[in-house]
């Protein structure tokens, strides 16, 4: 409440004249309590997409919400941080003509990764899981941003992020949408759709066996050719010294799973 403050030592104490405040324990809002917390207080001090944002990324749509002057400020904080990350983002820095960096590669797979994760988590609901990724996302594109990362990437990183915010947080997302250069309405266009190519990591852990018993791993690329595959497994130390100078009678490839070597 207005009415208390923190003290020297962190404790709640009066405003007034300083003495420390008991904290009681967690009890339902209602009307008869008096302990309800009003949505007009809490529109005009932190808006009403804070209030959504703490309200979802609580707790688990089954259980209830604790509700916190702290939580309600960390939630406003957060879409702040959202505000400045998009408005304030250099998008000139563009490296289109130039070899695609590794960075910028990690940055795709972590925007599509986010797409597929979160299209996930709000078809079951998981709206606090949600929410989680949208932080997760937001932090790489900050960190990527810093790094003066290719342009073209963080825009459309940015653009992903307000996209996917806009159902939880749908008045920050819709003027993040505008100031993107986009004249249409936000909740107008389609839902993003994750890109394969980046979802799959470029390389498996493969398990080789020798007359079915695991003898070592290799990491191939993924989905490589099986002549490439059955030579890197022949290769193999341990897969040399289990075979005891016998040929292979058959060498039995799963893609970017296992290979098995029959002597």
């Amino acid at each position: 409440p207005g009415e208390v403050d923190r003290g020297h030592n962190g404790g709640p104490i009066k405003k007034t004249d300083g003495t420390p405040v008991a904290v009681g324990r967690i009890e339902k809002m209602s009307k008869s309590r008096k302990n309800v917390v009003g949505l007009e207080e809490v529109s005009e001090n932190y808006g009403i997409d804070a209030a959504r944002l703490l309200i979802l990324s609580d707790s688990p749509p089954e259980r209830d919400v604790e509700w916190t002057e702290g939580g309600i400020e960390g939630a406003w904080k957060y879409l702040n941080r959202l505000w400045r990350l998009v408005t304030q983002a250099d998008f000139s820095n563009s490296l289109n003509k130039f070899p695609v960096t590794e960075r910028s590669t990690e940055m795709k797979r972590k925007i599509h990764g986010t797409i597929h994760d979160m299209t996930q988590d709000l078809e079951r609901f998981h709206f606090n899981k949600a929410v989680a990724r949208l932080r997760e996302l937001s932090n790489a594109l900050e960190d990527f941003s810093t790094a003066k990362g290719d342009g073209a990437v963080l825009k459309e990183g940015c653009e992903a992020l307000v996209k996917l915010m806009a159902p939880m947080m749908p008045h920050i997302a819709e003027e993040l949408w505008q100031h993107l250069g986009h004249k249409e309405m936000i909740v107008d266009t389609a839902w993003p759709e994750a890109d394969k190519a980046y979802l799959a990591n470029d390389t498996a852990t493969i398990a080789i066996q020798v007359n079915g018993k695991l003898r070592a791993t290799i990491t191939l690329p993924r989905d490589a050719a099986q002549h490439d595959a059955e030579k890197a497994a022949l290769d193999e130390p341990a897969v040399q010294k289990a075979m005891e100078g016998k040929a292979p009678k058959k060498v039995i490839v799963v893609p970017n799973r296992i290979i098995n070597v029959v002597v």
